[in-house]
């Protein structure tokens, strides 16, 4: 039992996300669906959303914001029970952290190096964790100010907002919104942990999150104009 709560280590953790970068073929027709979670950084912000809300989810519920429109396709039992357990584990890894140890509790962002300096990338943490939140939105009383203040940060990051915040912020500025993410997602864990048992789970399976517009998919043209496939540019 103790298994299923050790943290991942780095072989896993790089295992898990060439799985969720390269479970979709570049041949599959994938236009106007969600592709579901890219990399370990957007589902890491997706199980912390999980276990930080306000009620509990079974994996039925958040795994189909895992998989998104597109089902992955199984070679064998095995390969299924070593996806699962990866997930269960480093979910209740982070459940652990955040209950024993939030002052230790980091998200998992992406790093980019670029002309001799290291720049975090949060998108993708962020969007995995309001993939997260829409699946008990009505709970998350997202209407009030308490939650508005908390998600905040998140939220900059977040669908369309993140191109306005990175085209209008100054680098100090996004820097400054980045390193207050940490503390607002234990914030928010503790705000939940003193309420939850006190509202009422959610009533239906929410659909995978939808979008203002279409996201860049893993096997697209990245952005940057550099050729190369999204997946193995600036979302690795």
């Amino acid at each position: 039992m103790d298994d299923f709560y050790q943290p991942l280590n780095d072989d896993e953790l790089d295992w898990l996300d060439d799985f969720l970068l390269d479970r979709i073929d570049e041949n599959a027709d994938v236009e106007g669906k969600d592709e579901g979670i890219l990399d370990v950084s957007e589902l890491d912000g997706l199980l912390t959303a999980v276990v930080s809300g306000p009620v509990s989810l079974p994996p039925s519920q958040w795994l189909q914001q895992v998989w998104g429109d597109v089902e992955p396709t199984w070679d064998s039992k095995k390969n299924v029970e070593t996806v699962m357990t990866l997930l269960m584990r480093h979910m209740n890894s982070i459940a652990v952290i955040l209950m024993e140890q939030p002052g230790d509790f980091e998200p998992m962002f992406l790093e980019r190096k670029l002309e001799g300096k290291t720049y975090a990338i949060v998108d993708e943490w962020c969007e995995g964790y309001m993939r997260g939140v829409v699946l008990a939105a009505e709970q998350w009383e997202l209407d009030t100010g308490d939650m508005r203040e908390l998600l905040a940060p998140i939220l900059a990051f977040q669908g369309t907002q993140a191109m306005e915040t990175h085209d209008r912020c100054s680098e100090e500025e996004i820097r400054a919104l980045q390193d207050s993410i940490p503390e607002s997602a234990r914030e928010i864990h503790s705000y939940w942990l003193s309420k939850r048992g006190h509202l009422a789970p959610p009533s239906a399976v929410r659909s995978p999150t939808t979008r203002e517009q279409p996201r860049i998919g893993r096997n697209d043209p990245c952005p940057c104009g550099s050729g190369k496939k999204y997946k193995k540019c600036c979302l690795h």
